[in-house]
């Protein structure tokens, strides 16, 4: 059986998608799996990397206002649809699966007009709009949120499935990540950080939070500014000549993510759909500053969703404080029943065999066909 995949620009396209490949070889270890995505893309060095074939095309993103950036879009899209075109009927997939980004436009979309079965897979509340336009042509939509699925046109077509996840965030021994993060189990343990990139904003005002707590030792704080925000944090510190406490860590990146997360007893985050997927899995309470930059504002989407579920109290960045984010962490470090209630609601919104279900109604298209 033959597998197109596509899907990619950022880690919120890639890694569900590089999910779901992984969900059909551990399945079926026959299945042959052909990546399509851009050479300029995070794709292009993550899917060899995971050991998937990958295969380019041209093809740039739209711009939201029509100028003359519009015109090399709309070329490239011409040069992708026939790229897209080649590709299938070289590779001649059994089925198609698109996770977003404007690289699975043409790939999805030309996919249905050679009349190959198609599923989409949107991971946010508000559907990016390649997903909306490409909604109308395939045969099935996987969503994350049931909130979603008053956004596209054809409902009767919607699945919730949830949002695939790394494996790691659910084999962590917790006793063993107190141990390798030297985290005390028995003061309370707060993780932020702004997404993989990092967050200005947030950045901001954990600064002024950290001089406020730089003498504060019954707290626990890991902040990860993201590489590109690092240094300058850094350097503020140094030449604000603030000291902090080694209960406090600032990091520029943090690869023992899945460990953290199993043991905080409050996250401090974005709104990204790969993290809530990750939040809500090991059922962490969590503070959620959506980025008020991204497409279609879909983080406040997301935030939204989880602040009417009780699993997280959301903040705007238009409305974010260094007082207002410090008095909401003290509230809510310091009511053991309200973290205990936002855990619950968080768990209930995870689902951990996203991958799975998605693999399912793949399968479910297939004996269709």
């Amino acid at each position: 059986m033959k597998y197109l995949i596509t899907g990619g620009g950022t880690g919120g396209h890639i890694y569900p998608a590089l999910a779901i490949a992984s969900e059909i070889k551990r399945s079926n270890p026959n299945a042959d799996i052909l990546y399509i995505g851009t050479k300029s893309g995070l794709e292009a060095e993550l899917v060899p990397k995971a050991g998937f074939e990958f295969k380019a095309i041209r093809v740039k993103g739209m711009p939201r206002r029509l100028n003359k950036s519009s015109l090399i879009a709309l070329r490239e899209l011409m040069y992708g649809l026939s790229d897209s075109k080649k590709l299938i009927r070289e590779y001649k997939p059994d089925i198609v699966i698109g996770t977003g980004g404007y690289v699975s436009g043409p790939v999805v979309y030309m996919a249905k007009k050679l009349k190959v079965p198609a599923l989409i897979h949107e991971q946010n509340v508000y559907p990016g709009i390649t997903n909306k336009i490409l909604s109308r042509f395939v045969d099935k939509i996987a969503v994350t949120f049931d909130d979603a699925k008053q956004y596209f046109k054809h409902p009767e077509k919607v699945v919730n499935t949830g949002n695939p996840i790394r494996g790691e965030i659910l084999k962590v021994n917790k006793k063993n990540a107190y141990d390798k993060l030297k985290i005390n189990p028995e003061k309370p343990f707060i993780l932020s950080f702004g997404g993989s990139g990092g967050q200005k904003k947030l950045n901001e005002c954990f600064y002024e939070l950290i001089k406020g707590y730089k003498d504060v030792d019954n707290y626990q704080l890991i902040h990860v500014t993201g590489a590109r925000f690092y240094d300058d944090f850094m350097k503020k510190l140094c030449d604000d000549g603030i000291i902090i406490n080694s209960n406090i860590r600032v990091l520029p990146y943090f690869y023992e993510m899945p460990d953290a997360l199993n043991i905080a007893d409050l996250i401090v985050t974005s709104a990204g759909a790969i993290t809530l997927a990750e939040i809500s899995a090991v059922g962490v309470p969590s503070i959620l500053i959506p980025k008020a930059y991204t497409a279609e504002n879909h983080q406040e989407f997301n935030a939204r969703t989880f602040q009417e579920k009780g699993a997280s109290v959301m903040i705007l960045e238009k409305d974010l404080s260094y007082i207002k984010l410090r008095n909401i962490i003290d509230e809510l470090i310091n009511n053991k029943q309200e973290l205990r209630n936002m855990s619950l609601n968080s768990k209930k919104m995870g689902k951990i065999n996203a991958a799975r279900l998605i693999v399912a109604e793949v399968d479910s298209l297939l004996k269709k066909k």
